[in-house]
C-alpha cells in the first residue's frame, strides 16, 4: 500500500490567514486545535471528531469539500 499523508498534513497546506475561503479558514482553525487527530486518514473517524469537538467548523460541508480535495491529491 502506498504511503498516504494524513488529512491534517494535507489540510495544513491549505492555511491562509488572509483568505476568506472556507477551507482555508477551517485549516487556520484546525491548526489551533491541539486535540485534532493529526495522523488520521479515515473519513468517518475525522467526521465524528469534528462533529463532536470542532465548534470552529460552521458546516460539515466544508470538511466534505476539504476531504474531497485531499482524496483528489492522494490519487495523483
Amino acid at each position: 500500500m502506498a504511503y498516504r499523508e494524513s488529512f491534517y498534513r494535507f489540510l495544513m497546506t491549505q492555511k491562509d490567514p488572509d483568505s476568506i475561503n472556507d477551507v482555508a479558514q477551517f485549516a487556520n482553525n484546525a491548526q489551533n486545535d491541539s486535540q485534532f487527530p493529526k495522523q488520521e486518514q479515515d473519513y468517518e473517524k475525522l467526521s465524528e471528531y469534528l462533529e463532536l469537538n470542532a465548534p470552529y467548523l460552521p458546516s460539515m460541508t466544508i470538511f466534505d469539500e476539504a476531504y474531497q480535495m485531499y482524496l483528489d491529491k492522494m490519487s495523483n
